[in-house]
C-alpha cells in the first residue's frame, strides 16, 4: 500500500513538458509547435516574440500564439525555442485573433499576415543581411565574442546571419546579432533606417559621489583657479534644479539636462565639461528621447455643428444603437470631417480609442494638421512610408501605459495594437486604395475594419 501511494504522488509531481504554437513569418500554412526549455517557459506568453530554428540551420522571429502541454501526434521530433526576446507581448490577443481571421478569409497563411502586420524592426531572421554601422562609435566597449562577430561581418557589403553562423560554427547567432543591433554597432543591409534602435541624445548628470551639498561646496572652492569649469558646473546645477534637490537631499529631483543645451546655455566648452567628468563630478549618458514628434501649438475647441451636421451626427448615433456599422453619405466639402471630430471627441471622453482610416498617404498630411489642432498629443499618425524606427515606436507606445487615443493612418494601421478600440472611421470607403493587391494578404481594409471593430 505505501508503495502504491508513493507512486501516485510521484506521478502527480511529474512536470508536464511545455509546448508553444507559433506563427513563423513564412508562406507556410498553419502554426508550428516547439517545446519550451525549463529556463524559458516562465517567460513566454501569448503574443511574445521568440526565436525558433526552422529547417536546416535557419532561425526566425516568431510570435507565440498558444501555450499547452499537448505533444504533437505521431513520431515527430519537436525542436526547442532558442530564445525569448520580450518580457511582455508585442501582439495582443485580439490582434492574434484578427490575424487568424485574415488568413482564413483571404486564403493566405498566418505567416504572410505576420509579415504584413509587424514593422521590420520587430522582425529578425537568419536570412537577414547585417552590415557595420558607419556612424557607430567603434571605441565603445564590446565583449570578446562581439568583437569576433564584428570582425566576421567586416566591410560595407554585409553578411547574412546564416552565413555568419556557418563561418563561426555557431548554431544560433540571432541573439548576439540582436545585441549588436541594440548597441548600434550593426544595421540591416536593406536600409540604414529599417532596424529599430531607440533614438538617444547625450545627457549630463551629477554623480552620486557629489550629490551632497557640503562636498559640492568644497569642490567649488577648489575650482577658483578653473573659472570655466566652475561656470559649467554652476550652469548645470541651475538647469537641473540642483539647489532644491541638494537641500532636500533627494538627487532624484534633479531634472534631465542634455549636453547640447548645457554647452549652449552654460556658455562653456567641451573641454570644461570633459574635465568635470574626468574629476568624477559630472557624468554623461545616453538618454532615450524617441523619434515621435510632439504636436506643437495650442489645442482648440470643437466648432459647433451646423443644423445639417447635427442631424447627420444624430443619425449616426441612432444607427449605432441598432447596428455596428453605419454609412455616412455626403458630397465633398459637406462637413463630414466635423461630424467625425465630434464623434471622436465623445469616444475619447469615454476612455476608448479611435482608428481613423484614409485611403491614401496624401490625405493623412491634409488631416494631420486639422485634427492635431483639436486633439493635440492624443493623436498619432501611422503609415508605411514612415521610417521603420518611427513605426516601431508608435507600435510600442500603443502597448504602453499611455497609448495614442486617436490613430490616423492608411490600411496598415489596422494591424496596430489597440486595447480599448471604440470607434473605427473609414473615410472615403469607396476608394480602391483600401484594397491590398500584392503581396498577400490580399485584403480589403474596409471589410477587415468592420471585423476588427466588431471583435474589439
Amino acid at each position: 500500500m505505501p508503495r502504491r501511494g508513493f507512486g501516485r504522488i510521484k506521478s502527480r509531481l511529474t512536470v508536464e513538458k511545455k509546448y508553444v504554437d507559433v506563427v513563423v513569418p513564412l508562406a507556410l500554412p498553419g502554426l508550428f509547435t516547439y517545446s519550451l526549455p525549463d529556463g524559458l517557459s516562465a517567460r513566454v506568453g501569448e503574443g511574445s516574440r521568440v526565436v525558433v530554428p526552422f529547417g536546416g540551420r535557419k532561425y526566425y522571429t516568431a510570435i507565440a500564439v498558444r501555450l499547452h502541454d499537448e505533444a504533437p501526434a505521431g513520431d515527430v521530433k519537436v525542436k526547442d525555442v532558442a530564445e525569448v526576446i520580450d518580457d511582455g507581448p508585442v501582439v495582443l490577443p485580439g490582434q492574434l485573433k484578427f490575424w487568424l481571421w485574415l488568413s482564413l478569409y483571404y486564403m493566405c497563411t498566418p505567416g504572410e499576415v505576420m509579415r504584413a502586420a509587424l514593422p521590420s524592426g520587430l522582425k529578425l531572421e537568419s536570412e537577414s543581411v547585417v552590415q557595420l554601422n558607419p556612424d557607430w562609435d567603434f571605441s565603445a566597449s564590446l565583449s570578446e565574442r562581439e568583437h569576433i562577430l564584428l570582425a566576421a561581418i567586416g566591410g560595407e557589403v554585409g553578411r547574412s546571419v546564416h552565413q555568419l553562423g556557418k563561418d563561426l560554427k555557431v548554431r544560433n547567432l540571432l541573439p548576439a546579432v540582436r545585441r549588436l543591433m541594440d548597441k548600434g554597432a550593426v544595421v540591416m543591409k536593406e536600409s540604414m533606417a529599417r532596424r529599430f534602435r531607440p533614438k538617444t541624445e547625450t545627457h549630463v548628470r551629477l554623480t552620486e559621489a557629489y550629490a551632497d551639498e557640503e562636498r559640492l561646496d568644497a569642490f567649488f572652492a577648489e575650482l577658483k583657479r578653473a573659472p570655466k569649469q566652475e561656470a559649467m558646473l554652476a550652469a548645470y546645477l541651475d538647469m537641473a534644479g540642483g539647489a532644491e534637490a541638494l537641500r532636500l537631499k533627494n538627487p532624484k529631483m534633479l531634472a534631465e539636462v542634455s549636453k547640447s543645451s548645457l554647452l549652449r546655455q552654460g556658455g562653456g566648452s567641451e573641454a570644461a565639461l570633459a574635465a568635470l567628468c574626468a574629476k568624477g563630478v559630472l557624468a554623461t549618458y545616453a538618454y532615450e528621447v524617441g523619434r515621435l514628434r510632439p504636436v506643437s501649438g495650442a489645442v482648440t475647441a470643437l466648432r459647433p455643428l451646423s443644423e445639417a451636421q447635427r442631424q447627420a451626427k444624430e443619425g449616426v448615433e441612432v444607427a449605432f444603437a441598432r447596428h455596428d456599422v453605419c454609412l455616412l453619405h455626403g458630397v465633398t466639402s459637406s462637413g463630414k470631417t466635423e461630424v467625425y471630430a465630434h464623434l471622436i471627441a465623445e469616444t475619447l471622453a469615454r476612455g476608448r480609442q479611435v482608428l481613423y482610416l484614409v485611403p491614401e498617404i496624401a490625405l493623412t498630411t491634409q488631416l494631420t494638421e486639422r485634427l492635431s489642432r483639436l486633439f493635440g498629443g492624443r493623436m498619432g499618425v501611422y503609415h508605411s512610408k514612415f521610417p521603420d524606427a518611427e513605426r516601431v515606436e508608435v507600435w510600442r507606445r500603443q502597448l504602453g501605459p499611455s497609448p495614442y487615443g486617436l490613430i490616423l493612418g492608411v490600411r496598415s494601421s489596422l494591424f496596430l495594437p489597440f486595447r480599448r478600440l471604440g470607434l473605427v472611421i473609414v473615410d472615403e470607403e469607396h476608394e480602391t486604395s483600401y484594397k491590398q493587391q500584392d503581396p498577400a494578404p490580399r485584403y480589403h481594409a474596409r471589410d477587415a475594419a468592420i471585423v476588427l471593430a466588431r471583435d474589439s
